[in-house]
């Protein structure tokens, strides 16, 4: 057995790291793994990177190789376990996070996940580069949900990243857009054909039944892990145990209303006298999301308060208005969570509603049953059935049910213009990534080289 002092330390340094790594994970099988880290550096039976000669000089691509073999290893396990890039791709969260803002997500934040489909081509969500439906991932091999220690829990506020919980079900030719909200507009389009033509209307669920089956017969429908589903970020409005309301667009968590953030913006509609506000003066002020009125000089502006200030300043403005969605319209409220016209909710006038924690139980019955039916069929994996009026899960007759795991919901900042929980619902906590620390590059596509680069935003605190 030849070993030098220093394949010794190395030995003890990486031993040492390795035996933490399995304390933490707590899988205490994986401390067999020592054995293979005493061989390479002190036994060396093994030739443990077989594409390498041990003695004697490899050739220029064999480093190459080799180089290349340990930066995937060591990316794909900070990846996992410590950190990840994420890129905004919506304005969702403006003004708070931009378009083209590249954020630091720490996994230690809240605790990094087990990966559910380990087996995975590197570097992918869940599709392969350059093809639209092949997966990058294979499921012969699942695990089951765990989240190592972290930092700390999710609090109200925080900017949370997650898997999209909707994105269970994916419409390969329409991937921008919820599954679910095709097949209610199948259902709806089903039911006013039947309107139109004079034919009994049927049941709420009998339509979306009718919807559903159309979407499958008509599309390429693909099923996702929850690892494997699209990353969103949103801020979390309601933790565990709370009580959500939003009334006049202003959220209330068990009757006490959200602190103030400042990047949070509305719709709102500007009155002018005269000539209309250009675009480029509204772009200076960072106001993008705009549209003229038809056959005025009004616009259509989605403005935090700061720009609400500075655009009543101008001298040709009358009036600044803010837009409030608190009028339940069907066609256009049924795609707001829980899609039952039972619960007439909009997007500034939601709730009150009772966001679960893991251990608390609820008296269950037909008429609560639409906001928590998504929880005990998919995410906590139970039958349920209704028979007679009597719901049924896993074949017992009950009122009541207890929840598995934590339950959070979250909003987008830009509040008229977020696909959030007010659209599909609940955030399991299995669905948690981790917390955006800081925005380490910014860039703004629509702005020439080097103004493309957002400087001011660079390791700006994500707060």
């Amino acid at each position: 057995m030849k070993y030098s002092r220093k394949d010794l330390i190395y030995f003890i340094i990486v031993g040492a790291i390795y035996i933490l790594w399995v304390i933490w994970l707590k899988n205490y099988w994986f401390f067999f793994g020592l054995i293979v880290i005493f061989d390479i550096y002190i036994s060396k039976k093994v030739n443990w990177s077989f594409w390498k000669r041990r003695d004697g000089k490899n050739s220029k691509l064999v480093e190459w190789i080799d180089a290349l073999i340990f930066a995937v290893i060591a990316v794909t396990i900070i990846n996992i376990f410590l950190f990840q890039n994420y890129k905004i791709p919506t304005g969702s969260m403006e003004k708070s996070l931009l378009v083209g803002d590249h954020l630091y997500v720490s996994k230690v934040a809240y605790g990094p996940r087990i990966p559910n489909t380990p087996v995975a081509f590197p570097f992918t969500q869940h599709t392969l580069p350059l093809t639209k439906q092949t997966k990058s991932f294979v499921e012969w091999i699942k695990w089951p949900y765990k989240r190592l220690a972290g930092f700390g829990k999710i609090k109200r506020d925080d900017p949370v990243v997650f898997n999209f919980p909707a994105g269970d079900t994916v419409v390969i030719q329409h991937q921008n857009v919820s599954y679910y909200q095709l097949v209610r507009d199948a259902a709806m389009n089903i039911q006013k054909r039947d309107l139109y033509a004079g034919k009994p209307l049927r049941t709420e669920k009998e339509y979306y039944s009718l919807g559903r089956e159309e979407v499958w017969n008509q599309f390429d429908i693909v099923i996702r892990p929850v690892d494997k589903r699209d990353n969103y970020i949103k801020r979390c409005v309601a933790i565990p145990g709370d009580t959500l309301q939003i009334i006049r667009g202003k959220v209330y968590t068990n009757g006490k209303p959200q602190k103030e953030i400042p990047g949070i913006q509305f719709e709102y509609y500007v009155f002018v006298e005269g000539q209309s506000i250009s675009p480029r003066v509204l772009n200076r002020m960072d106001i993008y999301e705009t549209s003229i009125i038809p056959g005025t000089p009004h616009i259509t502006a989605r403005m935090t308060d700061e720009n609400v200030r500075k655009i009543k300043s101008f001298k040709n403005v009358k009036e600044v208005q803010r837009y409030y969605d608190d009028t339940y319209d069907y066609a256009r409220s049924y795609n707001y969570f829980p899609s039952d016209s039972s619960y007439q909710w909009t997007l500034d006038q939601f709730g009150p509603l009772y966001i679960p924690a893991k251990g608390s139980t609820i008296d269950l019955n037909t008429g609560n049953l639409p906001l928590y039916e998504r929880i005990i069929r998919y995410y906590e994996k139970n039958e349920m059935e209704i028979r007679d009026g009597k719901i049924y899960i896993n074949g017992t007759e009950t009122d009541r049910y207890t929840f598995k795991m934590d339950y959070y919901w979250m909003m987008g900042d830009n509040r008229h213009s977020s696909l959030d929980s007010r659209f599909w619902g609940f955030v399991p906590e299995d669905h948690i990534i981790g917390r955006p620390r800081f925005v380490w590059l910014s860039i703004d596509k629509n702005k020439p080289f080097p103004k493309r680069i957002r400087w001011k935003r660079m390791l700006m605190i994500i707060k």
